[in-house]
């Protein structure tokens, strides 16, 4: 049964973690006391420098953390061009030591350059084998496999058929994104050759959240079948929750919104205005109760019955992971 340790595998001892799980960056649920809760349950976590609404409380974040712990915890960067901060960020990140940074949606040529020069691991957003090899050629030290069941900007592969895709394509660990919030199904991920979990919506409806009761209550109320796809928020797919008022607006962009995120010219500065006011909206839903409630999360909210402190919801997936064998 060594194979099936936790401690053992290739994510725990790559971070020197006791179960190779990643609390998945979250737009603003994500929070420093996420974090150290996530720590204390013995699993890591990562925190999108989105969060912040300043490089300097990045900064603060950061070190207020590790006045508390010594134990491995990460950043999640956008590192495309809509996010004008993104260089700023990643300075802090190098220049704090953070264990990890996790990019998203863009090259992470740049980012794992500057990360390796100070001993700060990389692991990147992929959904398919082509950018997984591509961002191995780069010397990234993982890659998340985004599956269509993530919550958030998901993948379009099964997870069934993503994981021994990417570990056929690539020699570096393989750390499953998506569709899981029970324990076997960390066991299932792992007998697929994932190294590791990156786990999120299941943490939505966490004591820690600095969301609004409403939104935890949703993860709690709605699930699998009530999660669906839209471009509205930043135009890259995006799952979320289909509340009423989702119903009510649609899931697709409109001609006009098609239309200019093609314009040769002007499909830059129209993709960062689309990403800049669906994150506005996500904002306005994440923090109070609105009936405009665009509210984040993937299927695995199927499996979320109440809601708990993070030490409660890691023991239920351990003793579920356990039982399993």
């Amino acid at each position: 049964m060594e194979e099936l340790n936790l401690s053992q595998q290739p994510l725990s001892k790559l971070l020197g973690i006791e179960y190779p799980i990643i609390i998945a960056p979250m737009f603003l649920v994500s929070n420093t006391e996420m974090i150290i809760s996530a720590l204390k349950s013995g699993i890591t976590a990562c925190i999108p420098a989105l969060n912040f609404r300043s490089t300097e409380e990045l900064r603060k974040a950061i070190q207020s953390i590790k006045l508390i712990t010594d134990k491995p915890f990460g950043i999640n960067l956008i590192v495309n061009q809509s996010n004008f901060s993104y260089k700023e960020q990643l300075k802090v990140c190098c220049e704090e030591k953070v264990a990890f940074i996790i990019t998203s949606l863009g090259s992470p040529e740049e980012t794992i350059k500057m990360a390796h020069a100070v001993g700060v691991k990389v692991f990147c957003d992929v959904t398919n084998d082509i950018y997984a090899k591509k961002v191995e050629a780069l010397g990234a030290d993982a890659v998340i496999a985004v599956n269509k069941e993530a919550g958030g900007h998901a993948g379009n592969i099964p997870y069934n058929e993503l994981i021994p895709s990417l570990t056929n394509a690539v020699n570096i660990p393989v750390i499953s994104a998506g569709g899981v919030g029970t324990g076997s199904g960390i066991k299932e991920m792992l007998k697929l050759g994932a190294a590791g979990l990156s786990i999120g919506s299941i943490f939505i409806a966490s004591k820690e959240a600095g969301v609004s009761e409403e939104y935890k209550q949703a993860c709690v109320d709605y699930g699998a079948k009530d999660i669906v796809m839209t471009t509205k928020l930043s135009g890259t797919p995006c799952s979320v929750i289909k509340t009423p008022y989702v119903e009510k607006i649609g899931t697709t962009q409109n001609w006009l919104e098609k239309l200019l995120n093609k314009h040769k010219k002007l499909k830059k500065w129209f993709k960062a205005f689309t990403f800049y006011k669906g994150m506005k909206n996500l904002e306005k839903a994440a923090f109070s109760a609105t009936y405009k409630t665009v509210w984040c999360a993937g299927p695995s909210i199927e499996h979320v019955k109440s809601i708990q402190p993070i030490d409660k919801i890691v023991e239920r997936l351990i003793n579920e992971y356990k039982t399993s064998l």
